[in-house]
């Protein structure tokens, strides 16, 4: 049953298709119709992302340069030009501004919409803001339309590429009743293994779990779930987040120009990150994951994504698109971290 909050709430995921990807057919008509990939200078390097016809071959962002190339020995690798890419995210982000006051971006490629305020459907604002995307850039986005951000960033994936999908209040409770688990706002592939073990694989198992086993199983984090796995979910849409970090860095005796190595050592920092978000913030949610690097020319980047865990897989793909910016160049410093939702009255830290 839907709650009245669900009843008054329309709120729209944004997600472009393959955004470096797409950016670079629709630039170089050579490309087209092609599998490339975005990323990877050397075969030493990691994909940032790759084009639908690349993901046929199983081609996917973070992975090797030499491992893509196996599985797809015709795969174009295309140099990643981030000052494009930032362009085009703020043409479709004044597009967002026509229909939204409220815009949550996730990403260059993704953001949150809250349109309650029109009397319009979700469903057509959506296609609207689609088709202008499509005008105006050329580009084609999916969009999830929703009465909650959970729900609206599921479906967004539904329909993909250049589609729709529309949960409506009255059809909640069914929709979630076979959503796989995984599905789920912060469920990682760690989280999915141990559910599986408790033979939980589907948000209909999850709810035969009334919210004291939830929180005797998976401790605070379970209360979360169990309003998830019905589709509950009561953030709001927030253009502003004021936010407290932790975060671990190290920087090199050696500057660095392997991937293989960095991604050793960012998987030490998360444990580190980790040790310190258990030892002080359990009682903290986790609102996304950084990844910070420093070239041998002092040049830095920083690359964010939202996230509710300290998900490894994430930060890998954020180290790729990270180390693709540097164009080549090797690494001085490299740092990981969270940011972790504000106390009330308290004060936002800079990470790093």
């Amino acid at each position: 049953m839907a709650t009245e909050e669900q009843e008054m709430r329309k709120i729209i995921h944004i997600d472009m298709d393959c955004f470096y990807a797409a950016i670079e057919q629709r630039d170089f008509p050579e490309l087209r119709g092609k599998p490339i990939a975005v990323g990877g200078s050397s075969r030493r390097g990691v994909l940032c992302t790759a084009s639908y016809e690349a993901r046929e071959y199983g081609c996917r962002s973070a992975m090797p340069v030499f491992k893509a190339m196996e599985l797809c020995p015709q795969l174009i690798i295309v140099p990643t030009r981030f000052d494009v890419y930032q362009s085009v995210s703020a043409q479709i982000r004044a597009i967002f501004g026509r229909f939204a006051n409220e815009i949550e971006p996730l990403s260059l490629d993704e953001a949150y919409l809250d349109v309650s305020h029109w009397s319009t459907s979700g469903s057509s604002i959506a296609s609207e803001i689609r088709r202008q995307i499509y005008e105006e850039t050329g580009l084609t986005a999916s969009a999830g339309v929703a009465p909650n951000k959970l729900l609206a960033k599921i479906a967004s994936d539904l329909n993909k590429p250049n589609g729709q999908f529309v949960i409506q209040p009255e059809e909640v409770e069914g929709f979630m009743r076979d959503l796989p688990v995984s599905k789920l706002w912060g469920v990682g592939k760690r989280m999915q293994e141990k559910l599986e073990r408790q033979g939980i694989r589907t948000c209909s198992d999850m709810q035969k779990l009334n919210k004291i086993q939830m929180a005797k199983r998976f401790a605070r984090w379970g209360l979360e779930l169990y309003e998830q796995c019905r589709g509950i979910d009561h953030r709001a849409v927030t253009s502003h987040r004021s936010r407290k970090s932790i975060s671990k860095e190290t920087t090199f005796s050696e500057d660095i120009n392997q991937v293989e190595v960095l991604l050793r050592v960012l998987r030490d920092l998360l444990v580190e990150v980790r040790e310190s978000y258990e030892e002080r913030y359990l009682d903290r949610k986790i609102k996304s994951v950084v990844v910070k690097l420093k070239f041998a020319d002092f040049t830095r980047t920083t690359v964010e994504r939202a996230a509710v865990e300290i998900d490894e897989d994430l930060a890998r793909e954020l180290l790729a698109e990270g180390f693709e910016r540097g164009c080549g160049k090797s690494v001085r410093l490299l740092g990981a971290g969270v940011r972790l939702a504000d106390e009330e009255g308290e004060e936002q830290l800079e990470i790093f």
